[in-house]
């Protein structure tokens, strides 16, 4: 069977499910990675509601479509980042601006994005898991070793407890390897595996474009971790390095000509797919490739349409499970003729 090709509504919850669901069928999407936040899933309604999970399965089975993952990004984060006004709307009303109460129920709310994945019948939760160490990328004032170590010890601290849940539930949490989490690169996802003893529950929602706008090979990271690939992301990103504006960007908003890089659509950008769809063949992956469309450029109807085109036409090919010349040998042998 064909990795079922599906669309992350993330970017797209100013619209209803329903509405994004219908779009998404006539684009020719096979499901809906949902986000956990707009009206597309909500954590607490999945554990309060017994009917709510089945709501969900059936308002997607109306456009013929399933569900694979969720993905709760936003609460993730501050599980581990430098809390301020920046998340509060990421909320209840109650908790905005006093740190602790927004960690302590973001702790609780991951805790409970387990079980509400479980409820709804999905094997993977994707999201982010912030980094208190993350401001502290260049060394200066200068970085003592510890303080970054320390960084990984507040992440085993706080999340173990979140994961020992997630056990439980028998669901996997695929952290996307990103700027400003714990992990984001190649080995810094070492490090975070490593300061989590390597548990089988934390892995990776795999999304190339993060790595290549580092110059990180996104195929060297798929090799690096072939048990580790929970989910992947299909997103493209291009470099426009123009010796004015370096890869952090220079403060300027995406779609501003002058950054030195940007998200394309999928096709568009510079991740060689193609290389990818051949790495993930021989790693045996079999789960979702689920577009996450940015593309500040492009209509984002007319992308989202176009990407899954792209990803049927570029990289549904299966593996080939026998090497070419076999034929050659098959040939030469009476038996077989």
């Amino acid at each position: 069977m064909a990795r079922p090709v599906t669309l992350f509504t993330g970017q797209w919850a100013d619209l209803t499910l329903e509405v994004i669901c219908q779009k998404a069928s006539q684009w020719g999407y096979d499901g809906i990675e949902l986000p956990c936040w707009g009206d597309h899933f909500n954590v607490q309604k999945a554990l309060q509601d017994d009917n709510y999970c089945q709501e969900r399965h059936d308002l997607l089975a109306r456009y013929g479509l399933k569900c694979w993952a969720i993905s709760n990004h936003l609460v993730g984060q501050l599980v581990l980042d430098v809390l301020d006004s920046r998340t509060d709307d990421w909320v209840p009303p109650d908790l905005r601006g006093n740190s602790e109460k927004k960690r302590d129920w973001a702790i609780q709310e991951m805790k409970d994005t387990a079980r509400a994945a479980r409820k709804m019948g999905v094997k993977v939760v994707n999201g982010f898991t912030g980094s208190s160490i993350w401001h502290l990328l260049y060394s200066f004032p200068p970085v003592p070793d510890s303080m970054i170590a320390d960084g990984f010890k507040l992440l085993a601290e706080r999340w173990n407890p979140i994961l020992d849940v997630f056990r439980e539930c028998g669901v996997k949490f695929g952290l996307e390897v990103h700027p400003t989490e714990i992990a984001f690169d190649l080995y810094t996802a070492e490090m975070a595996l490593k300061a989590l003893d390597f548990r089988p529950e934390f892995g990776f929602n795999f999304d190339p474009s993060h790595l290549l706008w580092q110059m990180v090979d996104p195929v060297a990271f798929l090799r690096a971790f072939p048990d580790r690939i929970f989910h992947v992301h299909v997103k493209d990103a291009i470099r426009t390095l123009d010796g004015k504006s370096g890869i952090l960007a220079s403060h300027l908003n995406f779609g501003d000509s002058r950054r030195g890089w940007d998200f394309r659509s999928p096709g568009r950008g510079q991740v060689n797919f193609e290389e990818i769809t051949r790495a993930l063949n021989q790693l045996g992956y079999e789960g979702p490739l689920s577009v996450e469309w940015e593309d500040s450029g492009m209509d984002r109807e007319y992308g989202a349409a176009e990407a899954a085109r792209f990803v049927k036409d570029k990289m549904g090919f299966p593996a080939s499970g026998r090497g070419f010349d076999t034929a050659f040998a098959d040939a030469q042998t009476p038996n077989k003729r």
